[in-house]
């Protein structure tokens, strides 16, 4: 179904969108008032989406708890949910319907990279109100394969089932599977020599190609990254194939617009900007032109692969989770880039906002790798220079460097908390 020419997919994606747009007329007071004084009947493409408003993730919250499902309540057979540390949670509902689409999103992604039958694959994102864990789940049982539902955290116990049970796939965050390579490595186990690991599939935070160049050289033989969210399922909106240039947007299940974060204009490919998705065959809670408020380029050149859809290239960063400093908006995924190619320097890092006087000022804290040895003063200095240097280049404004002890970061078994901003906290911003 997946694996169709172009011409298919376009014809797909304006069939759905019709009956999308429709259903939701019909079926939520919310979009009911959103497409007030548009004739639906002339929604009909991609293009025509520009006459309907943005949603956002306050109009998820605002409707919070039901108010954005479009079924009868005796359908919702599942609840996920963010955490909602910063107001309502985002609640989103699924029917059966749902679920399959959605475990049939995540098998595809696992085929486009050889996940088969025979492989063991475990899944090392967190279980519960998270999608991540259960996506992964049934996408991997859905293709025949062997599932170590491992959840997240148990370090160690989770190298011991790798090596023990013969796991092939880790599923989980970029910055677990480098932290996975980190202890296997002081339990003794060398992860390229004595675990069985082809492919690591690694997403729910941005990563770097360098990071990738890591995860490669010490952990996992391929590493593949992977997009999602909730709100459009969970995991399994786009995947990297075999090329790993970009990621394909399952484009008979979603559109994508590339938008200017600022001003809301759809933006031309290959222009970097805010990705806007729309879903095509969700029936519990589909959403119109809803902004992720993720940073990428689209691109919808032919893949060597074959495959036809449209990708995006690696996401950048989040709009939330930019840093502006000086009135430069820095991401952490640039500063990640030259920290993993610059020797000496080890993949964990935090960058620390705050301000002096008037002035923002950006600390990039930095552990020293295990493996570098030296006596000299000198050598750690100019390891800070360098790094100093390199970030003035690529983003244009001075940042501190503090260099630290091996292990003096803190490690998560989810999502790495890359971001301090002392400003919010202090309430300077």
């Amino acid at each position: 179904m997946y694996k169709l020419p172009k011409s298919e997919i376009e014809e797909i994606q304006r069939k759905r969108l019709r009956q999308i747009v429709k259903y939701l007329y019909e079926n939520s007071s919310f979009y009911r008032n959103k497409l007030r004084g548009i004739d639906i009947d002339e929604i009909r493409s991609k293009e025509d989406l520009r006459k309907i408003p943005f949603t956002t993730k306050d109009d998820i919250r605002d409707n919070y708890p039901f108010g954005l499902i479009c079924v009868d309540f005796s359908k919702i057979v599942r609840f996920h949910a963010s955490s909602g540390t910063t107001g309502n949670p985002t609640v989103v509902a699924y029917t059966i319907q749902d679920i399959e689409n959605w475990s049939e999103l995540c098998k595809r992604c696992l085929e486009i990279v050889d996940v088969n039958s025979n492989d063991v694959v475990q899944i090392a994102y967190g279980y519960g109100l998270f999608t991540g864990g259960l996506g992964f789940h049934y996408g991997a049982e859905r293709l025949g394969a062997k599932v170590i539902p491992a959840s997240t955290g148990n370090t160690k116990r989770q190298i011991k089932l790798m090596k023990d049970l013969g796991t092939t796939v880790i599923c989980c965050t970029p910055s677990y599977g480098l932290y996975l390579a980190e202890v296997a490595k002081e339990e003794g186990i060398n992860p390229k020599r004595d675990l069985k690991l082809k492919a690591g599939i690694f997403g729910a935070e941005p990563w770097s190609e360098n990071t990738r160049r890591k995860l490669e050289e010490n952990f996992v033989e391929n590493a593949y990254d992977i997009y999602g969210m909730s709100e459009l399922n969970g995991p399994g909106v786009a995947m990297e194939c075999k090329f790993k240039n970009g990621l394909h947007i399952w484009e008979d299940h979603y559109i994508v617009e590339i938008i200017d974060p600022n001003t809301g204009e759809v933006l031309e490919p290959e222009e970097k900007g805010e990705m806007v998705v729309t879903t095509l065959t969700k029936e519990a809670m589909p959403l119109l032109r809803y902004r992720t408020r993720d940073i990428t380029i689209l691109n919808d050149d032919p893949c060597d692969c074959g495959l036809n859809h449209a990708r995006i290239m690696r996401i950048l960063g989040r709009t939330d989770d930019m840093l502006k400093i000086r009135g430069v908006c820095v991401f952490p995924s640039q500063i990640e880039e030259i920290i993993m190619k610059t020797n000496g320097l080890s993949p964990h890092y935090q960058l620390v906002a705050d301000r002096e006087g008037v002035m923002d000022k950006l600390i990039v804290r930095v552990e020293v790798a295990e493996d570098f040895k030296t006596d000299r003063l000198t050598d750690l200095v100019n390891i800070q220079n360098k790094l100093e240097e390199e970030l003035k280049d690529a983003l244009g404004i001075n940042a501190v460097i503090e260099l630290v002890e091996p292990k003096k970061i803190p490690r998560s078994e989810g999502k790495a908390q890359r971001i301090v901003d002392l400003r919010k906290i202090r309430g300077l911003l």
